[in-house]
């Protein structure tokens, strides 16, 4: 499987490709980031993260796009960044049927570094070392994504089956009832944006 993860940011968007499988050896494919000019006008900003993303799809043609879920943040502006570059890397995958995914960061440090709590040099250095990579990649964007599609590769398949399984086992609503809500897993985090 190739996953195309993608850290979400308007100044520095970070990029990266694994192929691997669960019980496989990883292999980076290619590293990133999409930058743009902090001082251009948001519209020109998404344009140019959308232009950057569609580029590394041609170029890379993921089966998957791992995306960090965005959390809220005290920093509305840079919360409200983040979001907009999340959403355009999600409608470019959409658009050309590619699957997209969202993960937790603390889901991602658990499934790199075996702790959720895991600080970014750790990450970093576990990306590293799982890649078999000479030198750690940077920028931490850069890192962040090689991290996001680590996380899939290992943990997606497995949490894709499970939601599959409740879907499947949970009966059908009867007429005049609400749907059954979707197991907590499921849905987003408190504090989460939605």
């Amino acid at each position: 499987m190739r996953v195309l993860g993608v850290d979400p940011g308007l100044t520095r968007c970070g990029v990266g490709v694994v192929d691997g499988a669960p019980g496989r050896p990883l292999r980076m494919v290619g590293v990133g980031v999409v930058r743009t000019p902090a001082d251009a006008e948001i519209g020109q900003r998404l344009l140019l993260v959308e232009q950057g993303i569609e580029g590394w799809l041609d170029e890379h043609r993921p089966d998957l796009v791992a995306v960090e879920r965005v959390f809220a943040q005290h920093n509305v502006r840079t919360v409200m960044g983040t979001a907009q570059a999340s959403a355009v890397a999600m409608l470019c995958a959409t658009r050309r049927g590619i699957p997209v995914t969202l993960h937790t960061p603390s889901e991602v440090k658990a499934a790199v570094t075996g702790s959720g709590r895991a600080d970014k040099a750790q990450v970093t250095a576990m990306v590293q070392r799982l890649l078999r990579l000479d030198a750690p990649p940077k920028p931490a964007d850069a890192a962040d994504a090689l991290a996001l599609a680590i996380c899939h590769i290992w943990r997606g398949g497995a949490t894709g089956r499970i939601a599959a399984a409740v879907a499947k086992a949970a009966p059908a609503a009867a007429p005049g009832r609400a749907p059954a809500r979707a197991p907590y897993s499921a849905r987003a985090p408190r504090g989460a944006a939605r």
